[in-house]
């Protein structure tokens, strides 16, 4: 299996010929079943390796009554092995600062530190040993070969170079690739202006970033007086939200470029994360690259894996990590998988719409479950769409609602008629597709702000309406 081994040791020389269309050929198309039985292998190894280095699987293990010698099958691991969550990562790492103990290696063989911002409580910092960084760039470098991407292209990276490590993993992917890296980051005021105007001047034929800042950096470009069509790329690919492979995204992204669109990206954790990423040939959807991050999507209760062909949340386990090793980590996301192999020829599952959203992203209007990528799959297929929405979920009299404020294009929002026939017609297409009645506000073009990082588009104000009610109730005074 091309130097399959652990801990991971890859030749930093080696490139496949730059015809050939896979960089491992035997492990990328080779019978499902045979490489189910070295992950089974590789699975006994990395699980004795955590029980051996980690008080925070013996620990979790012990009270599960599981033990790595107990490892006999894929079905064993299923059964026996409990599933971790980023809420057990947080209380390790409040529990033994800083990187938790989970930590497989000597602090002092730390390579990379990078982490999660903390806005929304404490940050999860993220340690990642020289060993672990090479293989994440072998791992990233086989997997934008599978996109096509090759040492004479450029690679633009327009994602924040800081704590994030969607930007990082991008360009060890690119210099171990051996392409050209651009990494121009995002973020800084009038930054899209200048990364049009470079893009103009340099031509690189690669993208990376989020599907919105792409379409952002489309309609700033053209507000510079530039095409994106002829800013050279040929090649897009994606991670940080979903869209990339929801259809209307990608055909708006495609016509946009008139460059190819790829989806990618799982978590930071699980970084490297372009272990469910998209191929030359299968896109749109992301293939499940096994033989580096197992993947079992389950059923969000029992954590048990579910038949092919239906919906599920993905978990992870490492096959290639040392540092802090993830295993069967419950991702919160949604994903329908299917059995390959694929267009490309690889022998791997697939995700056919990515990773479409998240479990607790879902919001329940008078019983009916949505997600925002259904909603954001709906707008972006409508024409005379602008680009941004808002979605508002909030409380009139004892009903929960849903308002969406959409912004038309200019165009459509000059005229009064067309106006009121996208206003329709966004109302008639969202009843068809979540069976739940919107009212739909539009507003003015530019009325959202875009972003550079991952949009946020839900506002849930049910809260507010409950609090504000409750204070009412409270100041009545009883006659």
């Amino acid at each position: 299996m091309e130097a399959w081994s652990f801990p991971p040791r890859y030749d930093a020389s080696y490139r496949p010929d730059a015809a050939s269309r896979y960089w491992f050929p035997v492990r990328e198309t080779m019978p499902a079943g045979d490489r189910e039985h070295a992950i089974l292998q590789r699975l006994q190894a990395v699980c004795r390796y955590a029980y051996s280095h980690s008080a925070f699987y013996r620990r979790k293990w012990d009270e599960a009554g599981f033990h790595p010698g107990q490892l006999q099958t894929l079905e064993d691991f299923e059964d026996k092995v409990p599933v971790i969550t980023k809420r057990d990562l947080r209380e390790a790492q409040a529990r033994s600062p800083v990187f938790g103990d989970y930590l497989c290696i000597p602090e002092a063989d730390v390579f990379h530190i990078h982490g999660t911002s903390g806005t929304t409580g404490r940050p999860t910092a993220f340690a990642i040993g020289r060993n672990d960084w090479d293989a994440i760039a072998n791992a990233h470098a086989r997997i934008m070969w599978g996109m096509g991407i090759r040492p004479s292209d450029t690679v633009f990276i327009a994602a924040i170079l800081s704590l994030y490590l969607g930007s990082w993993g991008a360009l060890a992917g690119t210099e171990r690739l051996g392409a050209r890296a651009f990494p121009f980051g995002a973020g800084a005021p009038g930054m899209t202006s200048r990364a049009a105007s470079w893009m103009n001047d340099v031509k690189p034929t690669v993208f990376y970033g989020t599907p919105t800042y792409a379409l952002h950096l489309a309609d700033t470009a053209l507000k510079e007086g530039l095409d994106p069509r002829k800013l050279g790329l040929k090649t897009l690919f994606f991670s940080g939200e979903p869209g990339a492979s929801i259809p209307s995204v990608c055909e708006k992204l495609e016509a946009a470029y008139a460059a190819k669109v790829i989806d990618c990206g799982s978590m930071a954790e699980m970084t490297p994360w372009m272990h469910a990423g998209g191929t030359l040939e299968s896109s749109p959807g992301m293939l499940l690259w096994q033989d580096i991050v197992y993947t079992e999507v389950c059923d969000p209760n029992s954590f048990r894996r579910v038949p092919y062909g239906q919906r599920g949340t993905p978990v992870y386990t490492h096959l290639e990590r040392t540092s802090q090793p993830m295993i069967r980590l419950v991702s919160g996301d949604l994903a329908v998988w299917e059995d390959g192999p694929t267009a490309c020829g690889r022998t791997y599952p697939r995700l056919p719409q990515g990773i479409f959203g998240r479990i607790d992203d879902m919001f329940t209007i008078r019983g009916e479950n949505v997600y925002p990528s259904e909603i954001d799959a709906v707008l972006n297929a409508l024409p005379g769409y602008g680009g941004e929405h808002r979605i508002v979920i909030t409380r009139e009299g004892t009903m929960d609602e849903l308002l969406i404020r959409v912004e038309p294009t200019a165009e459509v929002h000059a005229a009064s008629d067309k106006t009121q026939a996208f206003k329709q017609e966004a109302h008639a297409r969202i009843l068809k597709t979540l069976a739940l009645r919107a009212v739909i506000e539009i507003s003015e073009p530019g009325t959202f702000p875009r972003t550079d990082f991952k949009a946020r588009r839900v506002i849930d104000d049910r809260e507010v309406f409950r609090e504000m009610n409750q204070k009412l109730q409270s100041e009545v005074i009883p006659p």
